[in-house]
């Protein structure tokens, strides 16, 4: 059974690991499980998200899943990309065979969390969307959590193009099927979700198939109860990935 565990809220806080998830890891790894790492966020590269888990103690080559990776699987090769989005999404791009570009006519328009989004790219990117374009999110998690607490995150962006373009979006990462083939393609049929929101992370558990860890590291701080509604009841609440995973070891 194989371990799919997100970043931000479950690994790290910004530049800080959380504590106890890098012994956690690698106590998942001595038990002979397969660990692979699930994150909407696609502003970065994948390579810098594993250098970033190598310089905390966490060998991650080639164990990292993107929601830009996600959304490049709803993407053919050679198709013309308006990129509303950062670097990981042209990466994910470009190894898909198609072509990113910031401006003009497009088959389809992607966005992710970028920290320069600003008038001119919600201009290009809803024109473009207008012009007949596909419009795809990265992820639409509104908010992702930081040592100071929740900021705006990609759902944020898509939202306001996707008022401005009059066109609801297709979402490529959690909990949306992109993600979900991406992460049954590694792990299969049987495995363990850990994340810190119920509304991405435990939905994706939920269409895995998978058992449900919530973690209340990151976004969410206190155990869900009955009132909260929603279809998803995590099979485990956790203070944070260490104790999630002396528990079920």
């Amino acid at each position: 059974m194989g371990w799919a565990l997100d970043l931000d809220g479950v690994i790290w806080l910004a530049d800080q690991p959380i504590p106890g998830a890098v012994d956690a890891v690698e106590a998942l790894r001595a038990a002979g499980e397969e660990v692979v790492f699930c994150t909407n966020l696609s502003s970065r590269p994948v390579g810098e998200a594993e250098q970033k888990l190598a310089r905390i103690g966490i060998p991650a080559e080639g164990a990292v899943l993107t929601s830009a990776m996600a959304a490049a699987m709803l993407i053919e090769p050679g198709e013309r990309v308006l990129v509303c989005a950062g670097p990981g999404v042209d990466e994910a791009l470009l190894a898909r065979g198609a072509v990113p570009v910031r401006q003009g006519p497009a088959d389809a328009v992607v966005v992710g969390l970028h920290l320069d989004f600003d008038y001119g790219r919600l201009e290009a990117a809803s024109t473009a969307v207008r012009g007949g374009a596909r419009l795809i999110g990265t992820n639409g998690d509104p908010t992702y959590p930081t040592l100071d607490g929740l900021v705006p995150g990609g759902g944020a962006i898509l939202a306001a193009v996707a008022t401005a373009s009059g066109v609801e979006p297709v979402v490529a990462g959690k909990p949306h099927p992109p993600m979900v083939e991406l992460v049954r393609d590694r792990l299969g049929e049987d495995g363990t979700m850990v994340g810190d929101r119920m509304d991405t992370d435990g939905e994706l558990a939920r269409a895995l198939g998978y058992r449900f860890v919530l973690v209340l590291s990151g976004s969410t701080s206190a155990a869900p109860s009955p009132a909260d509604g929603g279809h998803v009841v995590p099979d485990l609440v956790a203070d944070d990935l260490a104790a999630a995973v002396t528990a079920l070891l």
